[in-house]
């Protein structure tokens, strides 16, 4: 699943620079996923970055987007072209 942040967000900007394919980005009024491009970090870490370092603990995976570890996979070789 791609992982989204919620309403609960208070913009601090830490997970914005730890994630490693570029799919957080402000939105208009908390920061969002690209779910395209969110690959919960897997062929990066063994965990999501941005769960990991967020205060407030806002970034479930999002129900509406079921996706395997090796859809991410190969969503993530997409992505970097490895």
């Amino acid at each position: 699943m791609a992982l989204m942040i919620t309403d609960e967000c208070i913009n601090c900007d830490v997970c914005e620079p730890e994630c490693p394919n570029d799919a957080i980005s402000p939105g208009e009024e908390i920061y969002v996923i690209n779910p395209s491009l969110c690959t919960e970090c897997v062929g990066h870490f063994d965990e999501p970055q941005c769960q990991q370092v967020c205060p407030v603990d806002c970034i479930p995976l999002d129900p509406e987007r079921p996706e395997t570890q090796e859809q991410l996979m190969a969503k993530y070789r997409i992505i970097t072209a490895a």
